[in-house]
């Protein structure tokens, strides 16, 4: 990436304007020893800004100090009373509040592996994750119940004993650097470990917000969770910017708008189903001038819809656990397509290829390749993921037109043969996703004992909204192919989602 490029964006964001010559040597030498991890940027965060308010939840405010503090007592305590060492794995099991945050941050702080956990997991996958990510202990809320007992676990309660009975001061930067663990989302079965890297320096940071203008000292609404890809991407961007970050346990639409008024948030960080839940209410002006979304795709018109309702402020990044991010939209391209994924960023390359790793031409379908310098450095299990001319399959189908925006067309094992026709179910979601009487929608592949495959349509109405299966399947027969014509049309009270939103097709009821 080129240095000047990289200089002048992290110049427009504040991080090159000038302070205490003490503190910026703070700064810089915590980089220096800890490296661009949390536990690094965590550390430069405190020497430059100590007493910048870093998070703020349900359990009150913590300065940056403050923060870097009680992750050093907790690291010290792992250490003294589990024996946590570099190389161990620790297990956190967090909403979103500083308990994430501290435990992350003490396990950098000792080289150990933070395994993040999705908090939707049920007991048995809970179970499952911790003996195959060989986890040592784990860290959770008090209110998540069913922690293996083979493993020692530490609720709230006991957190805050160890941390009052630690010692403060500094610790050495370990022999060996601590890695994240991101699990996959699960929606298919047991989600798997993706080894994250750790941030070589800026460039990253330099990257993204070269797309999204986030600012030293921004005030972030954190809503996405922070054990997701997304989330926890936001964190290192909030840390590395020293920002204040807003957190909730719960996500709810009233609260959160409530929330971004109440602290002066000019950023939110949402997934799609979040944003659809804030538009379903009276819109509210709001110090907002970033809203950031990713985690899965746009449906239908939304960002057409949100911006409408609150400026042309939503940016929408494209990626996944493996890959990091790939592409982001900013306002002006979602105006022009709602539909795209963007552009890649400054330092990352984007390629649609053919089965045997061709580049297709614009318009044409393909698998989405991508290549940063954050690309996962595979599974926990030893496995990788296919990746061609340097570059790392997302697993996505797509195109990119002849500006260079990307579309995704959908995951690739979710396209479906129909009769000799290929099928995507996110186009048809899309299109229903439109339909003014629908709140949300899921459309799958089923088993044809004629066409091999079928689709069918999953449907939740907005209250007092009545729509048919023969309307449904007009609407789509009006807009597209017969092929997509989805046979089975069934209406719902809910979908079901993990806790990043998204759809679990596994636990959708098999159509009539």
């Amino acid at each position: 990436m080129d240095p000047i490029f990289v200089l002048a964006t992290l110049g427009r964001a504040g991080m090159l304007r000038p302070g205490s010559p003490v503190r910026v040597a703070r700064q810089v030498g915590a980089l220096r020893r800890w490296g661009y991890g949390l536990a690094g940027e965590l550390r430069s965060a405190a020497a430059r800004s100590p007493d910048r308010v870093a998070v703020i939840d349900e359990r009150g405010e913590l300065t940056y100090a403050a923060l870097l503090d009680r992750a050093e007592r907790l690291a010290w305590a792992l250490r003294r009373d589990l024996g946590m060492a570099a190389g161990d794995r620790l297990g956190i099991l967090c909403r979103n509040g500083s308990g994430l945050v501290e435990g992350a941050a003490a396990a950098g702080l000792l080289g150990a592996d933070a395994v993040l956990v999705n908090t939707g997991l049920s007991a048995p996958q809970l179970a499952a994750v911790v003996q195959e990510q060989r986890v040592k202990a784990v860290l959770h809320d008090s209110d998540l119940p069913g922690v293996p007992d083979a493993v020692p676990h530490l609720d709230e309660v006991r957190v805050e004993r160890l941390i009052a009975t630690s010692p403060a001061g500094a610790l050495r930067p370990p022999e060996r650097e601590g890695r994240t663990v991101v699990l996959t989302s699960g929606t298919t079965g047991v989600p798997k470990g993706a080894r994250r890297p750790t941030p070589p320096g800026l460039r990253p940071l330099a990257s993204v917000i070269s797309r999204v203008p986030l600012r030293v000292g921004e005030r972030m609404m954190v809503a996405a969770p922070l054990f997701h890809t997304w989330g926890y991407g936001t964190l290192q961007i909030a840390l590395a910017l020293r920002a204040t970050m807003v957190l909730r346990r719960r996500f709810g639409a009233a609260d959160t708008l409530r929330a971004v008024t109440e602290r002066r948030c000019t950023a939110l960080f949402v997934v799609p189903v979040m944003a659809q839940r804030i538009l379903e209410l009276p819109a509210v002006p709001t110090p907002l001038r970033i809203v950031a979304v990713s985690g899965s795709a746009l449906p239908g018109g939304l960002a057409h819809r949100f911006m409408d309702a609150y400026g042309d402020i939503l940016y929408s990044l494209y990626g996944t656990t493996e890959a990091s991010w790939a592409s982001i939209a900013t306002p002006a391209e979602l105006r022009q397509a709602p539909e795209t994924a963007g552009r890649p960023p400054h330092g990352t390359r984007v390629a649609v290829l053919d089965a045997a790793g061709a580049p297709l031409p614009p318009g044409r379908v393909g698998r989405v390749f991508v290549g940063n310098e954050m690309l996962f450095d595979g599974y926990t299990s030893g496995a990788g993921r296919e990746s061609r001319h340097g570059l790392l399959s997302t697993g996505d189908l797509g195109h990119l037109d002849s500006s260079g925006l990307l579309f995704v067309a959908g995951r690739e094992d979710d396209m479906i043969v129909s009769g000799g026709e290929n099928v995507f179910p996110a186009e048809v979601e899309n299109l229903l996703a439109d339909l003014p009487e629908v709140r949300e929608v899921a459309v799958v592949g089923v088993p044809d004992p004629e066409y091999g495959q079928r689709l069918a349509a999953y449907l939740v109405l907005r209250d007092g909204a009545t729509l048919d299966p023969e309307a449904v399947r007009q609407h789509v027969r009006a807009h597209r192919a017969r092929f997509c014509v989805p046979r089975d049309v069934v209406f719902l009270d809910a979908l079901p989602r993990n806790a990043t939103g998204k759809v679990v097709p596994r636990e959708l009821p098999g159509p009539q």
